[in-house]
């Protein structure tokens, strides 16, 4: 019997362990997504962005300048 098709070896395969519960080394892909996700993150905010944000909050802003009676 394969033991690769059992629950436990294709979970640990999950986890980042080889077979024998040992780490394994992360694929190289996994360096380029964690690069490309980094410089995504380190992006400006567009001003537009900014602006639509503001537009949902002024309607918070208002109706705690009412009492919230709004």
């Amino acid at each position: 019997m394969n033991n690769k098709n059992t629950p436990d070896a294709k979970s640990s395969a999950r986890l980042g362990r080889d077979e024998h519960g040992d780490p394994m080394s992360q694929p190289q892909w996994a360096d380029s997504l964690r690069s490309l996700y980094d410089s995504v993150v380190d992006e400006p905010i567009p001003d537009t962005f900014k602006d639509l944000l503001a537009q949902f909050d002024e309607p918070k802003k208002a109706s705690s300048e009412n009492g919230g009676s709004e």
